[in-house]
């Protein structure tokens, strides 16, 4: 029986398309800005691979990386990639979401010492998915193979957050829309951006019917204080406004 792992693997393309931007900022730091599709979809030809945003994310040699995400999400194998790469890097990693961290960018975003929500920024967290073809068994095979790609994905978001693998799958399951406050209360997040003047809403550029509920008002509230105990490392309560934190900060 064929590796039911090959059907849902990243498509690795060199596509020259301007989904990021890097440029360098005085005080020896890097601003990133990713603002499309993770990983290369050839059936409707949007979106990038990961190869050349590693090649000049492993270049920069600033001490400290801004990166700015605006992402409907897309391949979760390439979102974990930009993680891992962004983990791995040297520099502070300090991530700001502008307007959506989706799906596979909510991953990326779980990458930043300092997560900083912009003024009306939401995440959204969702179980892996994808498009299969066969007989039963290889189907029964490629959704033991998603449920255990969402399990690493819920690691990613437990080891931030806190929780357990279990309680994460249980709001993945769900589809979880966060606004930037319940993204700090979740622990996804650490601080809020002051909210001035109404912001634009940069979201509304991507089409997000691909998703179960396909926007934030038609979705569930998020479960996290419900079904999530010792949420935060430092257990705020709900109630109150969640210190600024980094990812090593004891």
């Amino acid at each position: 029986m064929k590796d039911p792992r090959k059907r849902i693997k990243p498509v690795l393309h060199n596509d020259k398309r301007d989904w990021y931007r890097i440029k360098n900022k005085k005080d020896d730091r890097a601003v990133v800005d990713l603002f499309d599709e993770i990983g290369y979809d050839p059936w409707w030809d949007v979106g990038i691979s990961t190869t050349d945003f590693i090649k000049d994310l492993r270049a920069i040699k600033a001490s400290t990386i801004e990166l700015h995400i605006n992402s409907p999400g897309g391949a979760a194998f390439d979102g974990l990639t930009i993680y891992n790469a962004l983990r791995d890097h040297d520099a502070r990693i300090e991530v700001v979401v502008d307007g959506l961290a989706a799906s596979a960018a909510s991953i990326v975003a779980m990458a930043g010492d300092k997560v900083t929500m912009n003024r009306g920024s939401e995440v959204m967290v969702h179980d892996a998915s994808t498009i299969v073809w066969g007989n039963a068994a290889e189907m029964r095979e490629v959704a033991d193979v998603l449920d255990q790609l969402s399990s690493d994905i819920a690691a990613v978001y437990a080891d931030r957050a806190g929780g357990t693998r279990a309680e994460w799958r249980e709001t993945m399951s769900g589809e979880a829309w966060f606004s930037a406050q319940e993204a700090v209360d979740a622990g996804l997040a650490d601080e809020i951006v002051e909210l001035k003047e109404d912001a634009e809403d940069v979201k509304d550029r991507f089409d997000l019917t691909i998703y179960a509920h396909a926007g934030r008002s038609h979705a569930p509230a998020p479960k996290m204080r419900a079904t999530i105990s010792g949420l935060r490392r430092d257990s705020v309560p709900a109630n109150e406004v969640a210190k600024p934190e980094g990812r090593n900060d004891p």
